[in-house]
């Protein structure tokens, strides 16, 4: 049986256009087109399909989804391959929604009676769950510093890299600190983090003003880094950038 192009589009939830474009660049060709011209789709179209979803869901792009698709030899091996990656994906949002759901309970109880925060004093338990390939997949917009990032953790035990993200949740945790002082964005202390920031980004590779302004936007428009600041305090995806624009122009123009 096959099924025309507006069917698989509903049962499958992804849209017509995105079905034609997968066939015009090779990744999911119909097994025939109609004398009216539709796409029809068989089982094993359907199949394949799935796969396509399933690799999209684990993070993979479409060129990487096409070299996983043309390597494989056995459907099923593969997708018993897939099937354990998302239990594995299952367990790290489990771990994951654990860690935002204590997150609520401390910034809750801690604007209620005043006290610490449990994760201030333990900062890398705001990152449990988080791995560093979410955090290179945020930096898709900035691909020659994503790559320095991949050599450099790729020479990186991993205590070190352990350490980096506490490092930078502890950095996170401080321009909080000053936020909540009141400390306006272009303060002096504030530009002090900011420059330690700036010259850990600079150990990498060179990044000039506008780079440096265009990752500040990034993190009140990139939806990872802005949920990671907004879960140490509300308002700190802003003020980073606030903070890093008024160092760019100070210091960088």
């Amino acid at each position: 049986m096959d099924w025309p192009i507006a069917e698989v589009a509903r049962m499958s939830g992804v849209t017509a256009r995105t079905l034609r474009h997968y066939d015009e660049i090779g990744l999911l060709p119909p097994v025939r087109i109609g004398a009216n011209g539709h796409r029809y789709y068989g089982q094993a179209q359907l199949l394949r399909l799935q796969q396509i979803l399933v690799l999209r869901a684990l993070g993979l792009g479409l060129p990487e989804i096409g070299r996983v698709l043309a390597e494989q030899v056995d459907e099923v091996e593969a997708l018993r391959g897939h099937h354990r990656r998302l239990l594995a994906e299952r367990d790290r949002l489990d771990t994951l929604a654990g860690t935002v759901s204590r997150t609520i309970a401390d910034l809750e109880r801690s604007r209620k009676d005043g006290t610490a925060m449990t994760a201030i004093n333990r900062p890398e338990n705001l990152f449990e769950g988080v791995e560093p390939s979410q955090y290179l997949q945020s930096l898709r917009d900035f691909p020659e510093h994503a790559e320095e990032v991949v050599r450099t953790v790729a020479g990186m035990s991993p205590q070190d890299v352990e350490a980096g993200q506490r490092e930078r949740t502890a950095q996170m945790i401080r321009l909080a600190e000053l936020m909540a002082a009141g400390h306006a964005a272009g303060a002096a202390p504030v530009q002090a983090e900011v420059d330690v920031q700036y010259r850990a980004l600079t150990a990498l590779r060179a990044v000039t003003a506008d780079e440096y302004r265009a990752i500040g936007r990034a993190c009140v428009d990139n939806a990872a880094w802005h949920a990671a600041y907004e879960a140490v305090a509300p308002g700190l995806a802003a003020y980073q950038r606030d903070a890093i624009a008024a160092y760019a122009d100070a210091r960088l123009a």
